[in-house]
């Protein structure tokens, strides 16, 4: 199964005590680039972020990388978050990811590009990458959000923060064969919908 989009997902939840209060320093990050508020969201972040990207076979450097670009991206682009469309980590982890995305596609492309014979890239090329995505991660949205929080939540912790099922049942206290039959029918429902929305 392709890795759910992450910009519709999150490793948190919205509703909680720790979701609200990192909402509230990105608030302030936002509204007067409050270094304290920026400092614990880096604090917090940072470490997952760089585990992320490993795990995601990045080398330790080029993590580091990414880690510094996604908060700089945050600290730069704050005002742009949206609650009503996620968590804080959903939207910093949908930048981590974007971020490495485009960083993959960079090295790609210059292991082919011969520098006598070069053309920029056509703006409309970026456009049409972008596009595609956006329609790709709305059609996910959709559908997610239509299927019940419980198995959501098993989706977000397996897609997203790529835990094993045995770990998820350990940290949500649930039976490991329930986490499994959750996420087939999880699975499921999100394909049927998948189908009829693209």
């Amino acid at each position: 199964m392709t890795p759910l989009p992450m910009s519709i997902l999150g490793s948190e939840n919205s509703g909680s005590k720790d979701g609200a209060y990192h909402a509230s320093l990105l608030a302030r990050v936002a509204a007067s680039k409050d270094r304290e508020a920026f400092a614990q969201l880096f604090d917090h972040y940072a470490p997952r972020i760089k585990s992320f990207m490993i795990r995601k076979g990045a080398p330790s450097e080029q993590a580091e990388d990414l880690v510094q670009e996604t908060m700089i991206t945050l600290w730069s682009k704050a005002a742009l978050f949206s609650a009503e469309r996620g968590s804080v980590s959903t939207w910093i982890f949908t930048i981590a990811r974007n971020l490495r995305i485009d960083r993959l596609r960079r090295e790609k492309s210059s292991q082919f590009s011969d520098i006598d014979d070069f053309d920029a890239p056509s703006d409309d090329t970026a456009q049409d990458d972008a596009l595609g995505r956006f329609q790709e991660d709305s059609a996910v949205a959709r559908a997610l959000a239509q299927i019940p929080s419980e198995q959501r939540e098993l989706l977000i912790l397996s897609y997203v923060e790529d835990m094993p099922q045995s770990e998820i049942a350990t940290r949500l206290n649930i039976p490991l064969g329930t986490v499994k039959s959750r996420m087939r029918l999880g699975y499921r429902r999100m394909k049927k919908m998948l189908e009829t929305l693209t």
